[in-house]
């Protein structure tokens, strides 16, 4: 029996100690860089001040839990492990264009997309960068959630100056640590959410650079152009505590169009009040892939993409978020392909290009291939 005691507590304190050795390893792991830092000082002063922070985290506008009604987080874990596995990742590479990005007219309304979310976008006179990713990853452990082929074609180095980056959220497949600190010297202006800048601010951004928004603000220039921060249905975070930073959809308004991007988050009644408020939208760029029925809070179904630009009062709609990286069990063409049969009862007119393909947003008509059926899929 004393034996037996002597084993069970051998076991327990080997147990205790790789628990700690783990617990020491996680933290050391998770001061480097890639994390970026956690508000402080005058922006956690102002983040305090915000009317959607309430204990320790912001709260969105609707009461939103990670996982819907009838999931949740073992369930979903087992079905991960041990669920169907359709085929996430394409057999082939994603078709793509390389454009010298740095030679485009500027006095041209344009839109390149680089797969999942990253695009640029240039408007009256300005050159806007979104949610760059360029680097193969969307995780910040090693050899994990790793890009399609064909979709890491473009660099930092391939892009001009940038007039605004435009940063959605900081979670690791929208706000890339290598790309951004590639990007540095070629940044004239940062807007994010509020908490956001402390990344930029750690990774060598400039105050003055570091524009922090909350939702339903603006900025304007001279020339006409307003950039609007408004609301999302998401959740945020690049460490183990969440939602100390701010997540938000943007509105581009120059004096001949509109171009709204959805960022990640789920359907709520912020996008028919943006509508009712600013709508009709000529262009909105709206998240549509790395869906769950179980995290439909939190990411947009392709229904419920159409039904956002609906309430948008869309005139197009350039679905993203897919395409680059396998962040939900669909198969990676699932996103396209749905989003094309349901908008047969919509009809609005879709913008998918393939990576690079310049679009020019004047050009109401254009009409584009659906690239992701143009070879053997796989089903």
């Amino acid at each position: 029996m004393k034996r037996t005691f002597l084993i069970i507590k051998r076991i327990l304190l080997v147990v205790a100690s790789l628990s700690v050795i783990l617990s020491l390893s996680t933290c050391l792991y998770m001061q480097k860089a890639t994390f970026g830092s956690v508000p402080s000082g005058k922006r956690l002063e102002r983040i305090v001040k915000s009317s959607h922070y309430s204990d320790g985290e912001f709260q969105n506008e609707s009461i939103t839990p990670t996982f819907a009604e009838g999931y949740g987080f073992w369930g979903e874990l087992r079905k991960q492990f041990f669920g169907e596995s359709p085929i996430t990742r394409p057999s082939f590479p994603i078709p793509s264009v390389k454009t010298d990005l740095k030679n485009l007219p500027i006095d041209s309304n344009l839109f390149v997309w680089f797969g999942h979310s990253s695009c640029y976008l240039q408007l009256n006179g300005k050159r806007f960068l979104i949610d760059p990713v360029f680097s193969n990853t969307a995780s910040p452990l090693p050899g994990t959630v790793k890009s399609f082929p064909g979709t890491d074609i473009y660099s930092a180095q391939d892009m001009p100056e940038i007039d605004y980056l435009l940063i959605s959220h900081d979670h690791f497949d929208h706000l890339d640590y290598p790309t951004v600190l590639a990007m540095k010297d070629k940044v004239k202006a940062v807007i994010c959410g509020l908490g956001v800048g402390s990344h930029f601010e750690r990774w060598g951004y400039s105050e003055e650079k570091i524009l922090e928004k909350d939702w339903n603000e603006s900025l304007s220039t001279a020339d006409g152009l307003t950039i609007h921060t408004l609301p999302a249905r998401h959740k945020s975070g690049r460490g183990l505590k969440q939602n100390r930073s701010l997540w938000l959809s943007f509105l581009i308004h120059t004096p001949k169009m509109k171009v709204y991007y959805s960022g990640d988050g789920g359907y709520d009644a912020h996008f028919a009040a943006i509508g009712k408020k600013f709508g009709p939208v000529d262009v909105a760029i709206m998240e549509n892939g790395q869906y769950d029925k179980a995290w439909h809070y939190i990411h947009l179904l392709p229904e419920e993409t159409l039904q956002a630009a609906k309430d948008l009062g869309a005139k197009r709609i350039v679905p993203v978020h897919n395409s680059k990286f396998a962040l939900a069990k669909h198969t990676w063409n699932e996103p396209l392909n749905e989003i094309s049969r349901l908008n047969e009862h919509y009809r609005i007119p879709l913008i998918t290009p393939v990576i690079g393909e310049i679009v020019n947003l004047d050009n109401t008509g254009a009409v584009f291939k659906k690239w992701w059926n143009t070879k053997e899929q796989d089903q």
